[in-house]
């Protein structure tokens, strides 16, 4: 296990050392093959460790994994690219949260969709399905998003959280049409190169793939994914999708917490406004067991993997492929956590041993 504690004075040596430890002990029994986790505050990354390897079970593409690995983020998308990319749109007047959806896609439209909102989609309330197999069909990205657009209903818009691909699917093709240009475009102009997120992106091809971690193996290719995208709906979708597609490093992400934990500005930089950024972390939704702001999973949701001892004001999200993001900010802390839990199938849960990580990370704090 590699670690960089970075002569660090506010976390305590001995408890961080532990916190990693965990991820270590866990990757030794072979729930997964390779980590990368980074602990912050502010605009500082305190310490960081990482473990593993790439791809174990390839001679040529296997390599161990380091503080500069590569991870499929997948849902981490949703947060890190549509999100910040709907709140800029806002920012400038181009849209609004309660804008109804079939403005801007018209296709979206009967069985009550016409009162859905920008802001449904943002807060999982849309009443759109969790998912829908749009993979299989050999159908072009258009006919995609046309598929997304004729889904029933589950439930009236607002009545119940549901957390669902297909309202950020949407939310990336509007993102896209409205600011003229394709989603992984938009996302490195606006979001991934003014925080200085250079090894951050959609499809980062064979170029990077040695530093890349793969995933899982599938059948239909005959090897494991590597430096393609898991979700087999974003690759559907050549592989640049608004609810998965990202592809990204513990540095570069830790860039991104602290543009949040400074209320949308970073070194200096504003990428989105103060007012769009607290809005953001604001609850959304009242449904019990349902803590929901813009994209962001809060304290109290079903879905917190914050642990017990970071604040009620934290708030983060997940990835299927075994990634999180969570921040706190009492105390303006982070921790990232990057794994491919995914890469000997989809059995092993991380869920316990996320939150169990960041119980170990708050109790560093001196």
């Amino acid at each position: 296990m590699e670690l960089h504690s970075f002569g660090c004075r506010v976390l305590e040596e001995k408890r961080i050392q532990a916190a990693f430890a965990l991820l270590e002990a866990e990757r030794g029994k072979g729930y997964f093959p390779g980590f990368s986790a980074l602990v912050g505050q502010g605009d500082q990354t305190l310490a960081s460790s990482s473990g593993g390897f790439t791809h174990p079970v390839s001679r040529a593409d296997n390599q161990p994994v380091t503080g500069s690995t590569i991870f499929d983020c997948a849902s981490l998308t949703k947060v890190v690219v549509t999100l910040p990319l709907l709140l800029i749109l806002v920012d400038h007047g181009r849209l609004s949260l309660s804008d109804p959806v079939s403005r801007y896609l018209p296709a979206f439209a009967g069985e009550g969709k016409e009162q859905v909102t920008l802001q449904h989609l943002l807060t999982h309330t849309s009443g759109l399905p969790s998912s829908l197999d749009l993979y299989s069909h050999g159908w072009s990205r258009e006919q995609i998003v046309e598929h997304v657009c004729r889904a029933s209903l589950t439930a009236k818009p607002g009545e119940r959280m549901v957390y669902s691909d297909l309202g950020f699917i949407l939310l990336g093709e509007i993102a896209s049409a409205l600011l003229r240009q394709p989603l992984e475009q938009a996302a490195r102009r606006l979001v991934l190169e003014p925080l200085g997120m250079a090894d951050s992106g959609f499809c980062p091809g064979d170029l990077l793939k040695p530093r890349i971690a793969a995933t899982e193996f599938d059948p239909a290719l005959g090897r494991h994914k590597h430096g393609e995208v898991h979700d087999e709906n974003a690759a559907a979708m050549g592989g640049v999708s608004g609810h998965a597609g990202l592809f990204a490093t513990a540095a570069d992400l830790a860039a991104y917490a602290a543009m949040w934990l400074g209320r949308g500005t970073y070194r200096g930089r504003r990428l989105f406004s103060r007012a769009a950024a607290e809005a953001a972390l604001r609850r959304w939704t009242a449904q019990e067991g349902a803590a929901r702001g813009l994209g962001w999973v809060l304290r109290g949701d079903t879905q917190d993997g914050a642990g017990d001892w970071f604040s009620v004001r934290a708030f983060g999200h997940t990835g299927f492929t075994g990634t999180s993001l969570w921040l706190d900010p009492d105390g303006e802390r982070f921790a990232i956590l990057l794994t491919n839990r995914v890469y000997g199938g989809r059995g092993y849960s991380i869920t316990r041993l996320r939150a169990c990580f960041h119980n170990a990370v708050a109790a560093a704090f001196r």
